[in-house]
């Protein structure tokens, strides 16, 4: 019922900031809270950022609370995350992910992209 796509990743230094983008498709899009997550390489997929549709309430991760943002577009039926300050820790996959719970768990999302890479250099 929602389709999910990110973009926006790239390469980028240390200190540097980027906007990954999320659009998604699905007539009740506006009606589903959304969230970002995260997978570096060998870990486990991790909670970065939530955004609550019906509140506009949004909520952090501790480990980029400060240097991120979540925004949507409903008009545009789409999401962001405004990173800044990138750590190289911050290099993962980033994914877009939809539920009907304002949630911080995997399992919370039955809805994701296939992914953007991000890559923060030393």
């Amino acid at each position: 019922q929602v389709q999910l796509v990110e973009s926006g990743g790239g390469l980028v230094q240390a200190g540097g900031s980027l906007r990954l983008s999320c659009a998604a498709s699905g007539r009740t899009f506006s009606r589903y809270h959304m969230g970002w997550f995260r997978q570096a390489p060998g870990k486990e997929r991790e909670f970065v950022a939530a955004s609550s549709w019906s509140t506009g309430s949004t909520y952090l991760a501790d480990s980029v609370k400060g240097r991120f943002t979540i925004s949507r577009d409903s008009a545009k039926n789409m999401v962001f995350l405004q990173m800044s300050s990138l750590k190289p820790e911050d290099t993962a996959v980033y994914y877009c992910a939809a539920g009907s719970l304002f949630a911080t768990t995997r399992a919370s999302y039955p809805y994701w992209g296939q992914g953007t890479q991000v890559t923060v250099s030393s």
